[in-house]
C-alpha cells in the first residue's frame, strides 16, 4: 500500500488535493479520490503548464505533479480532504522553473556544505468584506490599532479557529494579534527547516482564505490593499544550523559590529550575501506592482510603514531592512504578503550561500531610527522604486541568477516583464483625472 493510500485509510481521507505553486505564487491543484492516489503517487497528476503561470506553450507535453507523501496535511476544517505539495516533472525531468523544485535544489546545495537553513515567517493579512473593497469590521477605526484587544476579539471566531487548526497540526503557534493597520492580523508559529516552513506558509495562505470565506469574509495577503494603511509584510527570521540541527552556525562572537549582536563569522557572511544581493532579490521578495506601494510608501495613518526602503542592517531596531533581534539569527523585513512561499526560502538560501562562499561583508551596522534620520545615510543602496527596476536588478545579478538556476531565472524574468507590460498598457483613471484638460 502506498504512503498516501495508507494515510487515507488511517485518517478517513476521501480526496487528496495534489498541489503546486506556479511562478506568480498561484496555488494549483487537482482533486484526486483516495482510490486513485496510489497511481498518482507513483506517476503524478497531469497538468497543462501553459494554463497556469509558467513559461510554457500549449505545445509542451503534460507536466506531472508528483505528490510528496511526507508533506501531506489533512484539512482541519474538512478532514475528508488532504493537501499534498508536489514536485513538478516533465518527460522524466524536474521542471526547473517550478518554485518548489528551485527550493529543493538549494536546500540540497546547503546540505552539501554541511548547512541546514531554518526559518520562521510572519505572514500578515487583512480581513475584508466579501467584495474586497472595505475592512470587514466597521468599528476597527483606531488611529493606532496595533494590538487592539477589542478589535482582535471581534474577529475571535476566525483567528481562534485558524490557531486551533495550527495547534492540531503541531505547528506550535505561539501568538496572534491585531496588526498595525485597521483590519490587519498576524499569526506566528514555530520556525522549522526551510522546506517545511515553505509548505506550511503555502498551506497557511490557503487555510486563512478558506476559513475567512467560511465566516463570510475575504482574507488578502496583498502587499498594500488599502491606501494610507500599513501594508502586509512577510518578515523572515533566519538561522543556519549544522546538518543534525543541534548546533547553530550563526551563534557566536565574530568580533566587531557583527559579534556585538551575537553573530558568528559565518552568520556575518550569510548576512553579507543578503545585503550584497538585496536590490536584486527584491524581484522575488516583492514580486508585484503593488509591492512597491508598501516599501516606498509615505507615512501611514499609524505613523510608520514598518517597511524598509534602504539596504541597511541593525541590531534590535525595526526601522531597517535587516535587524538582529538576538544572538544566532536575524530578521529580513523586506518580503511582503505576495511573496511566493517557495521562492522566498530559495532566494534567502541562494543569497546567503553566495555570501558565505565569497566571504561577503555586510557593511556598516546602523543603529539610527531610519524613519526619522534615514536621510543622513547617503552611501547605502536604495531598494527598487518599482517592479521594473527590481526585475532589471535581478537580470543584472548574474551570480544570484545562477544560484537560483539559469532556466528558472530566465523564465521568471520573462514572465515578470510580461506582467509589467500588462500593467503599463492599462489605461487608468488617474491618467484621465490628471491629463484630460492639459
Amino acid at each position: 500500500m502506498s504512503k498516501l493510500a495508507k494515510f487515507a485509510a488511517d485518517k478517513g481521507v476521501k480526496y487528496f488535493m495534489i498541489s503546486y505553486t506556479d511562478l506568480f505564487g498561484g496555488q494549483r491543484a487537482k482533486l484526486v479520490p483516495a482510490q486513485a492516489i496510489a497511481g498518482m503517487e507513483e506517476d503524478g497528476a497531469g497538468f497543462a503548464g501553459f494554463a497556469t503561470w509558467f513559461d510554457m506553450t500549449p505545445a509542451h507535453p503534460d507536466m506531472l505533479a508528483v505528490p510528496d507523501a511526507d508533506a501531506v496535511i489533512q484539512l482541519p476544517w474538512k478532514p475528508e480532504v488532504a493537501w499534498v505539495p508536489a514536485r513538478c516533472i516533465m518527460e522524466g525531468e524536474n521542471v526547473e522553473q517550478a518554485p518548489r523544485n528551485v527550493l529543493a535544489k538549494l536546500v540540497a546545495e546547503a546540505a552539501e556544505e554541511g548547512l541546514r537553513v531554518k526559518t520562521g515567517i510572519e505572514a500578515e493579512f487583512f480581513l475584508l468584506t466579501p467584495e474586497g473593497d472595505a475592512i470587514s469590521d466597521a468599528f476597527d477605526t483606531a488611529e493606532k490599532p496595533c494590538y487592539d484587544q477589542q478589535a482582535v476579539m471581534r474577529r475571535y471566531d476566525v483567528i481562534a479557529e485558524i490557531c486551533d487548526y495550527m495547534l492540531d497540526l503541531g505547528w506550535g503557534p505561539y501568538q496572534n494579534d491585531h496588526e498595525d493597520a485597521n483590519g490587519q492580523f498576524e499569526m506566528n508559529w514555530d520556525y522549522a527547516d526551510a522546506m517545511v516552513t515553505a509548505d506550511r506558509h503555502s498551506f497557511f495562505k490557503f487555510m486563512v482564505k478558506s476559513v475567512a470565506e467560511k465566516h463570510g469574509l475575504r482574507a488578502t495577503f496583498m502587499p498594500k490593499p488599502i491606501e494610507g494603511l500599513t501594508g502586509n509584510g512577510c518578515h523572515a527570521h533566519i538561522s543556519v544550523w549544522d546538518l543534525d540541527g543541534k548546533t547553530n552556525a550563526f551563534a557566536g562572537n565574530a568580533g566587531g559590529q557583527i559579534g556585538e549582536v551575537g553573530l558568528s563569522e559565518q552568520g556575518g557572511h550569510f548576512l553579507g550575501g543578503i545585503m550584497k544581493h538585496a536590490e536584486a532579490l527584491a524581484a522575488i521578495t516583492n514580486p508585484t506592482v503593488n509591492s512597491y506601494k508598501r516599501i516606498n510608501a509615505p507615512r501611514t495613518m499609524s505613523g510608520a510603514t514598518w517597511a524598509p526602503n534602504t539596504v541597511t542592517w541593525t541590531g534590535n531596531n525595526r526601522t531597517h531592512m535587516v535587524r538582529v533581534p538576538g544572538p544566532g539569527r536575524f530578521e529580513l523585513r523586506l518580503p511582503d504578503g505576495a511573496v511566493n512561499p517557495y521562492l522566498l526560502q530559495a532566494v534567502i538560501i541562494a543569497a546567503g550561500l553566495s555570501g558565505i562562499r565569497s566571504k561577503a561583508d555586510p557593511g556598516r551596522r546602523y543603529d539610527i531610527d531610519m524613519y526619522a534620520e534615514g536621510k543622513s545615510i547617503t552611501d547605502a543602496p536604495k531598494l527598487p522604486l518599482n517592479m521594473l527596476d527590481a526585475i532589471r536588478n535581478l537580470d543584472a545579478d548574474t551570480e544570484l541568477k545562477a544560484m537560483l538556476g539559469d532556466k528558472f531565472s530566465a523564465s521568471y524574468i520573462k514572465m515578470k516583464h510580461q506582467e509589467w507590460n500588462a500593467f503599463v498598457n492599462h489605461f487608468s483613471r488617474w491618467e484621465k483625472d490628471n491629463t484630460l484638460d492639459i
